[in-house]
């Protein structure tokens, strides 16, 4: 990629960059911002950097990358502080001819951002981070599952978002967008940030798990008593919409194609204006979601790449993570105990996530 777009190097600064080039370490310091605590230089000629203040570096070298991996540059915190472009003239300082430089975020006027070329080079897992993959979405499954085991109605919805996050925590994950919406809320909000409403009778919990840097999306209804026929009715079609998904989200299919696809399922099922109230979903891995699906999108879909897509009729909506691979679809997200809505699609069979009666 450096040689095709003429680039000398490129430093990576993103947190989740940082994460998808060390096989899943991270330098991450502030989670409120984007940047990380120290760069990552790679050079044309294969040689690495990692760059770093004299606060960093101790523990980076320690803890996230080896010295024998990339080679280390130190300066100062106050050579940092005194000069926003201090990394990048060590960048350059490390170069030979060819002083372009890129960046997977906006750092300077004469360095160029890149991030878009960068995400497409991270949409084909590999074999390591399928597996890093499964094992966090078995164990995000299993925490969403087992939560409706430790929270009951009249729980306020921040009291379950904090069971939540704990449950999570516990595995050694972290809930980066934690969703909970309790009964009227769940119609009124497609991102009910939780509050103190109390929960009645049905309940949404919505998460982006995040561990070793993938991110693992999913969402769990469930109804204390019996299941409203309206809700049972509406998640059914909306399992319908998922299982379009699935069905057209194959190697070499546009996101415009597949939102076409969505788009016809959602019309179906009468409820074609559904479409419009949120995004559908996309391409997931280090980010949770690298694109969307939109009626423009040229993305395509790529072997062994990760989706996290979620439907959503109001009241109700439908979430997991999948992996495409060249023989079909491989469910990453799954909560073996939770119902199960089948679908059938031209022939082939999915299934999504019912809703739990307790």
């Amino acid at each position: 990629m450096l040689s095709a777009e003429n680039l000398g190097g490129v430093l990576l600064n993103a947190q989740h960059n940082f994460a998808w080039a060390t096989g899943g370490k991270t330098n991450g310091v502030n989670g409120s911002i984007e940047n990380g605590a120290c760069f990552l230089f790679y050079r044309a000629d294969g040689r690495r950097f990692v760059l770093a203040n004299n606060i960093e570096m101790p523990r980076v070298l320690a803890e996230e990358v080896s010295a024998d991996e990339f080679e280390p540059v130190e300066f100062t915190w106050q050579e940092e502080k005194a000069s926003g472009d201090l990394v990048i003239g060590k960048a350059k300082a490390l170069l030979g001819e060819n002083r372009n430089i890129g960046s997977d975020l906006f750092l300077h006027a004469d360095v160029r951002p890149i991030e878009g070329l960068i995400a497409r080079c991270r949409y084909e897992l590999t074999a390591e981070e399928i597996e890093r993959f499964r094992s966090l979405g078995k164990d995000a499954g299993f925490a969403l599952e087992k939560i409706f085991e430790i929270i009951k109605p009249g729980d306020a919805e921040n009291t379950i978002a904090r069971k939540v996050k704990n449950a999570l925590s516990f595995l050694g994950i972290e809930s980066i967008v934690t969703l909970v919406g309790a009964d009227d809320r769940i119609a009124r909000f497609r991102h009910p940030v939780p509050t103190g409403n109390v929960w009645k009778k049905t309940l949404l919990i919505a998460v982006c798990a995040r561990r070793h840097g993938l991110v693992a999306s999913l969402s769990r209804i469930a109804c204390a008593g019996e299941i409203p026929d309206e809700l049972r009715a509406k998640t059914e079609a909306c399992a319908h919409v998922f299982g379009r998904f699935l069905a057209a989200a194959t190697r070499g299919a546009t996101g415009a194609e597949i939102y076409r696809a969505a788009a016809e399922a959602y019309a179906e099922k009468g409820f074609g204006d559904e479409l419009n109230r949120h995004h559908q979903g996309g391409a997931a891995g280090y980010k949770s979601r690298d694109w969307v699906a939109h009626p423009k999108s040229a993305e395509t879909v790529q072997n062994n790449q990760a989706f996290a897509w979620n439907p959503s009729i109001t009241g109700t909506k439908t979430e997991e993570t999948v992996l495409v691979k060249t023989d079909g679809i491989e469910y990453l997200t799954v909560s073996h105990g939770f119902p199960k809505i089948e679908v059938k699609i031209d022939g082939q069979e999915f299934y999504a996530p019912g809703i739990l009666k307790l």
